[in-house]
């Protein structure tokens, strides 16, 4: 169990670093003004919920990777030691993704639900899931080149 929750926490490093690149990405093509980690962080630290403050980027990256991490963890519980499809861990990610962009985000008032969010924000953070997703399945594969059952 608790290889299986490192090789989780390593295969989320890596899958959150792509995303990231995703992220960044996305913000240098102009389709979202600011990181959706960076928008959390700044909803959470003392002052206006709503106002840039000092720190919020450092803050938002360190919670992105933990969060990434974390997820990829229980991902690694889940999959037991076992090879799994990549589809499997696009739509673990993508449950991510609609859990959060529609559901704890927008209720917190952090972000206004995906559906009627910034298509461009949306667009990107879909994106950037599927690559987390993919990239989970990936690492996780290579760790566990055989089947443990």
């Amino acid at each position: 169990m608790m290889r299986d929750l490192l090789k989780g926490a390593v295969g989320g490093l890596a899958a959150t670093a792509a995303m990231s690149g995703v992220m960044l990405a996305g913000s240098r093509l102009g389709l979202m003004p600011d990181q959706p980690p960076k928008r959390i962080a700044r909803a959470v630290l003392p002052g206006h919920r709503h106002r840039p403050k000092p720190g919020e980027g450092v803050v938002g990256a360190l919670a992105h990777f933990g969060f990434g991490i974390a997820a990829g963890s229980l991902y690694g519980l889940l999959a037991r030691g076992r090879r799994t499809p990549a589809v499997a861990g696009v739509g673990y990610a993508l449950a991510i993704w609609a859990s959060s962009y529609q559901g704890w985000i927008p209720r917190l008032d952090i972000l206004p639900p995906a559906s009627t969010d910034r298509p461009g924000r949306q667009a990107v953070m879909v994106a950037g899931h599927v690559v987390y997703g993919t990239v989970l399945v990936l690492s996780l594969n290579w760790q566990n080149p055989h089947d443990a059952g």
